[in-house]
């Protein structure tokens, strides 16, 4: 998950339902978590990152604190990743030196979950608002050094770009501005209804969905010329909701807090 990047496929469609019915999973199903019940994530898929300051603003000088209470299933089916404004003084160091100003949260599924090929989707309703950079993304598994284990990012949405959902890969000598990225323009604020994400994933391509229809796809000649194609691993799961960086901006007055990104489901398939 990094900020502005190179694009190399723009699309846009007009024909997207503004809803995609929450159905049963279908077959195939290897795992998912529905999110039932209310409380804390269940810790046998997920972990739960917290700080900033420790972690360099997580990359993307990112303004917002992690927290364990910041994620919880909220009884309805729902994950719900809440972004809010920090207590005043509360002892939240941020990367810049000071105290961070916003809590909001992150889940990864790090030796827990991962997928080397098949299908990853995900169902969920996204805040509007400047400054907000709500992902679903993927990172390759073993490798400790970013992006040298390569990086899938199924979506991201900045809050002020309201029609407008980024894929993206980055690796070896094609990461941070010069990602690999498509994007697609829908014809209605994602923020108003729940929409599903997903990659398909198969040995030498990945291709990106909105809603079932696929807007972006990657094999290895179409990199970079020289650049090495790193995708053949298992890929981990992580969800986050973040606030700030030089991507979206900084909130500005209008932009409301407390606000929750919504996940009804994650589904892996063979």
């Amino acid at each position: 998950m990094k900020k502005l990047l190179s694009m190399v496929a723009v699309v846009v469609l007009t024909a997207l339902s503004g809803c995609t019915d929450s159905s049963r999973p279908g077959p195939g199903l290897v795992w998912s978590d529905e999110f039932d019940g209310s409380g804390p994530v269940d810790e046998r898929s997920w972990n739960v990152a917290t700080g900033n300051k420790e972690f360099d603003g997580w990359g993307n000088e990112e303004l917002q604190y992690y927290t364990k209470d910041s994620l919880v299933r909220d009884g309805d089916g729902h994950l719900a990743i809440t972004a809010a404004k920090a207590d005043p003084g509360a002892e939240l160091p941020c990367w810049n030196g000071k105290n961070c100003e916003y809590t909001s949260g992150r889940i990864t599924s790090e030796d827990k979950v991962s997928m080397q090929n098949g299908r990853v989707e995900v169902r969920m309703k996204v805040p509007a608002g400047t400054g907000l950079w709500p992902a679903f993304w993927m990172l390759g598994s073993g490798v400790d050094e970013w992006p040298n284990g390569g990086e899938i990012d199924v979506m991201e949405w900045v809050g002020n770009e309201t029609k407008t959902v980024y894929g993206t890969l980055h690796g070896p000598g094609y990461s941070d501005d010069a990602g690999v990225q498509g994007e697609v323009e829908l014809p209605a604020d994602l923020s108003d209804d729940f929409h599903v994400f997903a990659v398909q994933k198969s040995p030498e391509r990945i291709q990106w969905q909105v809603d079932g229809r696929t807007f972006f796809e990657m094999t290895p000649e179409k990199l970079p010329e020289g650049k090495k194609w790193v995708f053949e691993r298992p890929f981990y799961l992580l969800f986050n909701l973040a606030v700030g960086g030089p991507w979206p901006g900084s909130p500005i007055e209008e932009t409301k807090f407390p606000t929750t990104l919504l996940v009804d489901y994650v589904r892996i398939y063979n």
